[in-house]
């Protein structure tokens, strides 16, 4: 009887639903974009405190790759080179909120600066910084990031 009822299509949008709303998760990216004389581009948000890797979440129908490379232009003007595709660092779970959200990190082997990039509403600051003189208030996960990157160590777990 279950599994007839599981063959109705309105039945099993209701399903996958309730397990969305009981077990979903949010995905997120964030990239490192490092330019020619090895420094990082870091963005500061007008909504939460220190200094990112540029990022945000991935839309409904866009993969992960195509919302890193919108991210890169929306955040800090990176025109990433398509012809050379973006390097996967790590997978991570973050830790805050309620455990749920997941954040893909990727290096940009090439790009070019389409401009300097204007503050907005989302957008306080951008910049590039040596990897020895990051701001102050750069994050404890944006730190642990970029040291893996520079070292070429394995990625942590969790954000």
């Amino acid at each position: 009887m279950i599994g007839t009822l599981f063959d109705r299509p309105l039945l099993q949008r209701l399903f996958q639903l309730g397990a969305l709303a009981t077990r979903g998760m949010t995905l997120g990216v964030r990239g490192a974009a490092f330019d020619e004389r090895g420094r990082v581009c870091l963005v500061r948000h007008t909504y939460v405190a220190g200094w990112h890797l540029p990022g945000g979440g991935v839309e409904v129908g866009e993969s992960a790759v195509d919302a890193m490379i919108r991210e890169f232009r929306e955040e800090a003007e990176v025109a990433v080179n398509e012809r050379v595709p973006l390097r996967l660092h790590g997978f991570f779970r973050s830790t805050a909120a309620a455990g749920r959200d997941h954040i893909a990190v990727y290096v940009a082997p090439t790009f070019r600066l389409l401009g300097p990039k204007d503050p907005d509403r989302e957008i306080a600051e951008s910049g590039f910084f040596a990897l020895d003189a990051l701001p102050e208030e750069t994050t404890r996960a944006t730190r642990e990031r970029l040291r893996e990157i520079a070292e070429g160590a394995s990625p942590a777990a969790t954000w």
